[in-house]
């Protein structure tokens, strides 16, 4: 077994796209399920609105990249207003339902034969990244030392993605420390209190999945950005799934615990492929062959949810208080 290889890439996982580009999701989950008590199980097509928006406009209609980023933002924050209106007078279940089945309706017509033209189908976009890369300050080489050695290309997506990370955990920090997000976290523990004190708790509800659904649609850029490509299975429920693992392993209701949730998930994921791969080719395991590994990580995965449910579900560095969701 090569434990450098496998070593390096675990430590660099750490740091690595998919670190960056969940962790924007779980923080927007955060906003929604850690300090609202929103059931969105459709973040997934947060992430997919805003990478198409943007594949889209540039590719398709010929708009500059800054538009297609407008263009993505402003298609997330439509979504959340066509999912809140009809559920946030609802009971918490019925907007996990409608989130679920649109974010599986957003993606079939994504990858839909009908619509090929515009979203190009199964195959996806591609071609849309390269005003992005056009600012990028650092010249063509290789950075970093030892491990951590990017390319030119990659290093100016992690810059952004951390910077973006940075500015989404200090925004939240500040609404939460705020009146309005002492409004949420009342909401979520009664909102029947909050409503008899005069607040209007849809209002309050809608700015949170907004707000949320635009952090999340940051990690759709970052993907579309990092592989110069957008793809329709990319972005389907287990995309969701992962992003509430990382919550809540880092802790709901915590700025930074969907960071440190996103770093410990792929570092581990990484390091059990790593494992297992080599294992395998090595002989050590016989069981299973080296295309079975990548699904028995995953197994792992729902196992390891079970377990922190069962036994910690605040996470590692949540407070139980913070989870006593009132889900009418």
């Amino acid at each position: 077994m090569d434990w450098n290889t496998i070593i390096s890439t675990t430590v660099k996982a750490a740091i690595g796209v998919e670190t960056v580009l969940y962790a924007l999701a779980a923080i927007g989950l955060n906003v929604h399920f850690g300090y609202t008590g929103l059931l969105n199980f459709g973040q997934a097509a947060f992430m997919a609105v805003a990478g198409y928006g943007l594949a889209v406009t540039v590719t398709v209609l010929g708009l500059p990249f800054w538009a297609g980023i407008v263009v993505g933002l402003l298609a997330a924050a439509l979504l959340a207003l066509l999912l809140g209106i009809p559920t946030l007078r609802l009971r918490a279940d019925y907007l996990a339902i409608v989130t679920i089945a649109a974010a599986e309706i957003i993606r079939l017509i994504f990858r839909s034969v009908a619509f090929k033209d515009v979203f190009g189908g199964s195959d996806g976009r591609r071609g849309f990244s390269d005003g992005f890369y056009a600012i990028n300050p650092f010249p063509a080489g290789e950075y970093g030392f030892g491990w951590f050695t990017f390319n030119h290309r990659l290093l100016w997506v992690l810059v952004v993605g951390w910077l973006l990370i940075g500015l989404s955990c200090l925004l939240v920090y500040m609404l939460m420390k705020s009146p309005w997000g002492r409004v949420l976290k009342a909401i979520r523990e009664d909102e029947d209190a909050v409503r008899s004190l005069g607040k209007n708790v849809f209002s309050y509800k809608m700015q949170s999945l907004v707000l949320g659904g635009v952090i999340g649609a940051l990690g759709g850029f970052v993907y579309g950005l990092a592989f110069a490509s957008v793809q329709p299975d990319i972005f389907g429920t287990e995309t969701t799934f992962f992003a509430y693992t990382i919550l809540i392993l880092g802790g709901a209701a915590r700025v930074f615990g969907p960071v440190v949730g996103s770093m410990i998930f792929w570092v581990l994921l990484v390091l059990v492929y790593g494992v297992l791969s080599g294992a395998v080719e090595a002989g050590y395991i016989t069981f299973m062959t080296s295309t079975q590994v990548g699904q028995f990580r995953f197994l792992l995965v729902g196992l390891g949810l079970i377990l922190l449910v069962v036994f910690r579900p605040q996470g590692i560095f949540g407070d139980k208080r913070e989870i006593a969701i009132d889900a009418r």
